[in-house]
């Protein structure tokens, strides 16, 4: 939440309860008038086929399996140093 939404909420909660209604009566009308775009939503099946390529191909159960026997040193190695850079 940005710096300036909180100082206007602040604010806000100073007013009287006329105030605040007036408040919200303006907000409303002005935002009748915007046209608010909305984020595209996305379609689970874009998404298919995407974890096999970064596993190489191999079961999900079978890779956390592996994983967590530490099969893959290297993935053990880039998380310590991602945990040392923060």
């Amino acid at each position: 939440m940005s710096q300036e939404l909180n100082e206007i909420k602040q604010l806000a909660y100073k007013l009287t309860p006329e105030e605040q209604l007036d408040l919200i009566a303006y907000l409303t009308q002005k935002l009748q008038r915007c046209e608010i775009k909305r984020k595209p939503s996305r379609d689970i099946m874009e998404f298919a086929g995407i974890a096999p390529n970064l596993m190489g191909g191999m079961d999900a159960q079978e890779y956390v399996t592996r994983m967590r026997r530490g099969e893959f040193p290297d993935l053990e190695i880039a998380e310590k140093q991602l945990g040392q850079q923060e």
